[in-house]
């Protein structure tokens, strides 16, 4: 059995670079809703039963953004939701609650929005095929899932964002 990683995904494929593209196109505040969205959908479900805090967490933060109070609202929430996701509570579970740690953090640091998808592509990953899998098939579910993703956030995109990130991607 290979040894598993909390992250799935290669930051410097085509499908990264096109996410990484997609992204720099939107606000933080279009971002961040995508992200909890997202990761509420697809991560949530994979680790409530192992970490219950995480769900009431994304809807504070998910919250916060709506009503665009201060950052300083949220950032004990985020502190509690990092410290929940390093409780080992078994790869899938503990990826998926990493996931949705990082996707209420994108408010704050808007690569996030990049950043929880490996950890999100690990959780689905190690949830749906199991964790006795070769590396390749776990980097064939982990590319899947960043496409999923993408499609995701492209139906979600603001067209002509007045605003869009500027994000240093550091790889």
């Amino acid at each position: 059995m290979p040894k598993l990683r909390k992250m799935l995904g290669d930051p410097c494929c085509a499908y990264c670079l096109s996410m990484m593209q997609l992204i720099e196109t939107q606000s933080k505040a279009t971002l961040a809703a995508w992200a909890m969205d997202f990761a509420a959908q697809r991560y949530l479900p994979i680790c409530r039963e192992g970490y219950p805090r995480m769900a009431e967490i994304l809807e504070e933060c998910r919250g916060n953004v709506e009503k665009k109070a201060p950052l300083a609202r949220s950032k004990p929430l985020l502190r509690e939701a990092a410290a929940l996701a390093r409780e080992e509570k078994g790869p899938a579970s503990q990826a998926a609650a990493r996931a949705v740690a990082t996707a209420c953090a994108v408010m704050q640091t808007p690569t996030g929005a990049l950043g929880f998808l490996f950890y999100g592509a690990a959780a689905w990953a190690y949830f749906h095929a199991g964790t006795d899998k070769t590396e390749a098939e776990y980097q064939a579910l982990a590319e899947a899932e960043f496409a999923e993703a993408h499609r995701s956030l492209s139906a979600c995109a603001v067209e002509n964002e007045p605003d869009p990130v500027r994000v240093n991607w550091n790889c």
